[in-house]
């Protein structure tokens, strides 16, 4: 009898701390939005989620795909979801609008948005001037596609309103319309670029990939991907947030050490857009691009507010406070809790 009670407590004692652990979250379902979930730029999303991280850290979420950063963002705006994984200068923007919100936990280095043009309707293409009047497709309008077209037009003397954005999503249907001829120029990110520059149907013209690259176009530390929310969510749900950035710090370490044929086991079929071999060449573009450990870099506020201002006088006048777009609190807790991933 002795026996056969110590081990009962011993069993019950052992799933004490993930019950604890469960129990101390304020909300272990939520629901993160996101736009173009197949992409890289949201890869560390996609691993936290598949190798069962969120679940590990007692989370239950739903995450949501929509055709573009922008409408993610409406999203947790109207109340529909909590958390969006999106585009760092959103934080930015949101705070110009009087409706703060704050980046938690990083995923990308670099933006990895690539602009090219296609060389069947621009066989002629020389610079960016060349741009004007044409079609641009990005995933969605507003989102940071759409922001890194403007901000490279601006630098050629360009305004947004001398090209004609169209939103075409971040899949197969941006790949047709570049294919068919409907857009003349695209501003998107992998697999979508690379599965175009090997079938001869994009000529680069900007490479934010390459991180040296991205600093060289926004003139200093770009940071592209992360989970980001409403202030008063960080407040009433400390512990909900740490332990999504949790997930996420682990992915990240995870892809760092990843090789091609590792990614390909975990991510989902229709990622590959009907091709492996072009997947695994968009996997190798973009892994330097992404962070190895969830950590906004000090100037990378900055960084983002002088592009968002190049392109919108209103926000270049703007007083605002960077720092409090983002914070590296949860990050470098997770960073402490799992130090090798």
């Amino acid at each position: 009898m002795q026996r056969r009670h110590f081990v009962a407590g011993g069993l019950a004692a052992a799933s004490l701390p993930r019950f604890a652990f469960a129990q101390g979250l304020e909300k272990p379902k939520c629901t993160i939005a996101v736009g173009g979930k197949n992409l890289f730029y949201y890869l560390p999303l996609t691993i936290a989620e598949q190798l069962g991280y969120f679940k590990d850290e007692g989370l239950d979420l739903t995450i949501v795909d929509f055709a573009g950063g922008s409408r993610a963002l409406q999203a947790v705006v109207g109340g529909s979801a909590d958390v969006v994984s999106g585009a760092f200068e959103h934080t930015v923007n949101m705070q110009f609008k009087g409706q703060p919100m704050r980046a938690f936990v990083l995923q990308g280095l670099a933006p990895q948005i690539v602009l090219g043009v296609n060389p069947k309707t621009m066989a002629n293409f020389k610079s960016v001037a060349d741009l004007k009047g044409k079609k641009i497709g990005v995933t969605a309008p507003g989102s940071s596609t759409n922001v890194l077209v403007n901000f490279v037009l601006a630098k050629a003397g360009l305004k947004p309103s001398d090209v004609s954005i169209v939103g075409v999503g971040a899949s197969n249907g941006a790949v047709a319309a570049m294919r068919a001829g409907q857009i003349d120029a695209i501003s998107n990110l992998d697999p979508v670029i690379t599965l175009l520059q090997r079938s001869g149907d994009l000529k680069i013209v900007s490479d934010t990939r390459i991180v040296s690259e991205a600093e060289k176009v926004f003139g200093g530390p770009m940071p592209a991907g992360c989970l980001y929310c409403p202030q008063p969510f960080i407040d009433k749900n400390p512990n909900t947030v740490q332990a999504m950035t949790n997930a996420m710090v682990r992915a990240n370490k995870w892809i760092q050490k990843a090789g091609p044929g590792d990614i390909i086991k975990v991510v989902p079929e229709s990622y590959l857009l009907g091709d492996r071999a072009v997947y695994i060449d968009g996997f190798l573009a973009a892994q330097k691009a992404l962070s190895p450990d969830g950590t906004f870099p000090a100037k990378g506020s900055e960084t983002a507010f002088r592009a968002l201002g190049s392109v919108d006088p209103a926000i270049a006048k703007a007083k605002l406070d960077l720092n409090a777009v983002y914070t590296n609190s949860f990050a470098q807790k997770a960073n402490n809790k799992y130090p090798k991933g």
